[in-house]
């Protein structure tokens, strides 16, 4: 069992009592877990085309870290529900309502924002920093401008999920592992490794008066991978070869990758 040593006791992991349980979790780490770019809605409301396949995606995450906007739904599982199944069609399932009843995604969004003010006014600002005429012109572009994507936030990312996950759809999937851990009085503590942490928020750059500034990454201009090799494994299996070993390459960006 995995544990968490601390000089005033020790933690140990956890398991939500229920998808609910994980979701409170997921509100109280938000600003963490997600970045202060990006913005939560916990909003579960039906969509899809009326006569057909309808859905309740578990919530929304909008990214406003780069210069387009970017939509995730959400989908928040227990490792204990087969998730390797039950992801997948849940997955498939709000892409096809969200390509049948666009519309309505977006007045659901425009909804839960008009219920948080300072998501709001995040929102606004972006739209007058970004060349957007309004509100309703970022929504425009947030729904039927961008990319479908989709984000599972799991407690244990089994085994294979998100090499699964890559190769059932086209679109880009995420997946976020939050995990909770108990000391003996029933305090809780979360870990979890921040929504694309490893592209990095943020970047040196050294202007011509060498003065060296910070500057944050637009995850959208990401082309490249970078990674580590011992001279023996580019020899023997790069160069002879022609192939590397499998890395990890977050869902959304597989298709910018040059």
């Amino acid at each position: 069992m995995s544990l968490l040593w601390t000089k005033d006791g020790t933690y140990r992991l956890a398991s939500y009592q229920s998808e609910s349980d994980l979701e409170a979790a997921i509100n109280q780490v938000k600003a963490e877990l997600f970045g202060e770019h990006r913005i939560y809605l916990d909003v579960k409301k039906k969509i899809g085309a009326k006569a057909g396949l309808r859905n309740i995606p578990d919530g929304y995450l909008v990214d406003l870290s780069g210069q387009k906007p970017r939509l995730y739904v959400v989908e928040n599982e227990l490792a204990s529900h087969e998730p390797l199944r039950h992801i997948a069609v849940q997955i498939l399932e709000f892409s096809l309502s969200f390509e049948a009843e666009p519309r309505a995604v977006k007045n659901i969004l425009f909804n839960a924002l008009q219920e948080q003010p300072d998501a709001l006014t995040k929102c606004e600002a972006y739209a007058a920093s970004h060349t957007f005429r309004n509100l309703d012109h970022f929504l425009d572009a947030l729904v039927f401008e961008t990319p479908f994507a989709a984000l599972v936030v799991i407690d244990e990312i089994p085994e294979n999920l998100e090499n699964v996950l890559a190769k059932k759809f086209q679109f880009g999937v995420e997946v976020l592992e939050l995990a909770c851990y108990e000391n003996g009085n029933g305090q809780r503590m979360f870990r979890f490794e921040p929504f694309l942490a490893d592209l990095g928020d943020e970047e040196t750059v050294t202007v011509p008066a060498e003065t060296a500034v910070r500057k944050r990454i637009d995850a959208s201009t990401i082309d490249t991978v970078v990674v580590p090799a011992r001279e023996e494994g580019f020899q023997d299996v790069f160069l002879k070869e022609n192939r590397w070993y499998a890395v990890r390459i977050n869902g959304t960006k597989r298709n910018q990758i040059k």
